[in-house]
């Protein structure tokens, strides 16, 4: 298997739930509580800036209505994606790729960068995320990793970025699930959470995989994946489990 530079905990969308999802502002929540790595949603903009977020539609997280495929960067760029959460952090907003990726540098943090693409543009969004994530991520020493549920995203990715490391992520148990990992050789799975045992983690890391789990906020349950040799869990509970797991 790859050498795994990554910590045994990285957190959900900057800060899980304890700061609006994606923003810069989840980020610092983050780093308050000691997390050394944030995985985050990355989406492109109509005039194709690389923004965070999740949702395909603006109405959850932010004060906009619509596809965000459908507002240019000048637009979302006055949207409020904080207000949604709670006063607190009423004003926050949707921050670019690219200021994301300084903020962790900066603060010496890790990135897990889910590509995360509007229908119909999975290889758009796979060439021009992992491009900027190339460009801009001069921490050479460990790289970002670039996950996706789209296998055309990570097949762009890898066309585009080949020295980034890939993962792919599965909310089902697929038979040919190896298959598809060394089709986009990738450096590890990223499973859902339902559906992993130890033996599908024996059976990955037999095939020269790592191993992710998604979203695990039980922390019995986190050790319990831990015990099973998963290398990274994914949680919201960054307050609950420490870095190192």
């Amino acid at each position: 298997m790859i050498d795994w530079p990554y910590p045994r905990i990285i957190a959900h969308r900057g800060a899980g739930k304890l700061a609006p999802e994606n923003t810069l502002a989840a980020m610092q929540v983050a780093l308050q509580h000691r997390q050394k790595m944030v995985e985050f949603d990355v989406k492109l903009s109509a005039d194709d800036v690389a923004v965070l977020m999740h949702d395909a539609n603006l109405d959850r997280t932010t004060n906009g209505i619509g596809p965000v495929r459908q507002f240019n960067w000048a637009e979302l760029a006055r949207l409020d994606a904080g207000s949604w959460h709670s006063e607190a952090f009423a004003g926050e907003p949707i921050p670019r790729l690219d200021s994301a990726l300084a903020w962790l540098l900066e603060k010496g943090m890790l990135a897990n960068v889910e590509i995360k693409p509007s229908p119909g543009l999975e290889l758009h969004s796979g060439r021009l995320i992992a491009r900027a994530c190339k460009t801009l991520w001069t921490r050479q020493d460990i790289p970002c990793l670039l996950s996706s549920f789209s296998e055309a995203a990570l097949q762009a990715a890898m066309a585009t970025a080949p020295a980034l490391p890939r993962a792919l992520l599965m909310d089902r148990l697929f038979p040919d699930w190896l298959a598809r990992c060394r089709r986009l050789d990738c450096v590890a799975v990223d499973w859902n959470e339902g559906l992993i045992n130890a033996a599908l983690v024996r059976d990955a890391h037999a095939a020269g995989l790592r191993v992710l789990v998604y979203t695990v906020n039980d922390p019995q349950r986190a050790k319990q994946l831990l015990d099973w040799g998963v290398d990274s869990v994914i949680t919201d509970w960054v307050d609950q489990l420490s870095p190192q797991g």
